[in-house]
């Protein structure tokens, strides 16, 4: 099975409203699998434009990463993340070297 991910670049506004978010999500990434491998890390910009914070979270497949964004869990920690932040969020397959 290939894994999934999420890739984000988020903007956020109150960093105090958005620890409530950090806090919330981790019932819905743990309920499908999900580990961060990119959390918010320095980082340079090299080509481009990116909002300040990235992340990268790995699921253990792309029926798990959509699972989770559209689980009950996850929308509930979202509804507190919108008002105070903006993010542009792909979920993307890994790529399966068959050669």
């Amino acid at each position: 099975m290939t894994k999934a991910y999420w890739v984000g670049h988020v903007s956020v506004d109150d960093a105090t409203a958005y620890e409530a978010y950090r806090r919330a999500n981790a019932e819905a990434f743990a309920k499908f699998g999900a580990r961060f491998l990119v959390r918010g890390g320095a980082q340079e910009v090299v080509e481009g434009e990116v909002r300040p914070r990235c992340v990268v979270i790995e699921f253990p497949s792309i029926e798990a990463a959509r699972d989770c964004y559209d689980s009950p869990e996850y929308q509930r920690a979202k509804a507190l993340r919108d008002p105070v932040s903006l993010v542009d969020l792909v979920i993307v397959e890994g790529w399966v070297d068959l050669s």
